[in-house]
């Protein structure tokens, strides 16, 4: 029996052969699991030929951002070689990263986006090998709250972590881009002075990472959104949004890497208060 598997991601098509009792077998496996043929498919040919998948890969927590760790830790280049979908922050917080089909996006505090170079650093940052098990329509959302609201319908766990690609037309964007803000500076600071922006009638992506609760020592709980036009000229972190119908598409992330930089300046940090009133501020709207 002939067999046509497609990748949700970058509609790449691979046609192979296989008997009928392992297609019986894949269908089966996949109504057990509630998945689709290709989720499992890409689960098996990842661990036979050893690459990572459904693995959420992190450099540095939350809690060092927070403090004012901002020097770089890790290159792009080197982060690609985790994943090809995600989010973070630059050096110095010069910008917000955003990680779209294995390219990296740099949305400035002026607005200005660009592909950001193989050598650019980043103090923090989550990526993950994008494979969707979920493809699905979702309805119309007034606000932010009702579109974590319809992913939280699709989310089958409150205790693992969940990458979320959501495309289509939306009517508002807000979205935030820090600058880098003065020396001695924390997160807090460059929050006061984010620059904000209003986009109206586009086409775009929503890129999100979904961290459970207990996550908080060390990650953003809850969902967390960067955005980026389909023409890649806008973008940010997402305070705001309203759309119709969107096209989602979610992993289940039952594998967490988290790698802890080996900077002076994050070795000497003082890590041990706790940010998660600073980080909620940093998050939101000013």
């Amino acid at each position: 029996m002939m067999m046509k598997a497609r990748s949700n991601q970058r509609a790449a098509e691979l046609t192979i052969d296989i008997p009928i009792s392992l297609r019986q077998s894949l269908e089966d496996e996949a109504r057990r699991a509630s998945t689709t043929p290709s989720a499992v498919v890409c689960t098996a040919l990842a661990r036979h030929l050893g690459v990572s998948l459904h693995t959420l890969f992190q450099i540095a927590t939350s809690g060092a951002l927070v403090t004012g760790v901002y020097s770089g830790a890790i290159t792009v280049r080197q982060l690609l070689a985790h994943g090809d979908f995600g989010l973070g922050t630059f050096e110095g917080l010069d910008g917000e990263m955003v990680v779209l089909d294995g390219a990296v996006y740099r949305v400035r505090g002026s607005g200005e986006v660009s592909q950001a170079a193989a050598s650019a650093l980043a103090p923090f940052a989550v990526i993950t090998r994008f494979a969707p098990g979920t493809d699905e329509q979702i309805g119309a959302a007034s606000n932010l709250h009702e579109l974590e609201a319809g992913c939280d319908r699709l989310r089958t766990s409150n205790n693992i972590f969940f990458a979320i690609r959501l495309d289509g037309r939306f009517d508002r964007v807000r979205t935030r881009a820090v600058s880098p803000p003065s020396p001695g500076g924390r997160l807090v600071d460059a929050a006061r002075d984010q620059q904000e922006f209003d986009l109206t009638d586009v086409s775009g992506t929503l890129i999100g990472i979904w961290s459970p609760g207990f996550s908080s020592a060390f990650s953003v709980p809850g969902y967390h959104f960067h955005f980026l036009t389909e023409d890649r000229r806008h973008g940010g972190h997402v305070l705001e949004c309203t759309a119709k119908r969107l096209r989602i598409r979610m992993e289940a992330l039952n594998d967490f890497h988290l790698a802890l930089p080996e900077t002076e300046a994050f070795l000497k940090a003082d890590l041990s208060n706790n940010s998660a009133d600073e980080l909620l501020y940093a998050e939101k709207s000013h």
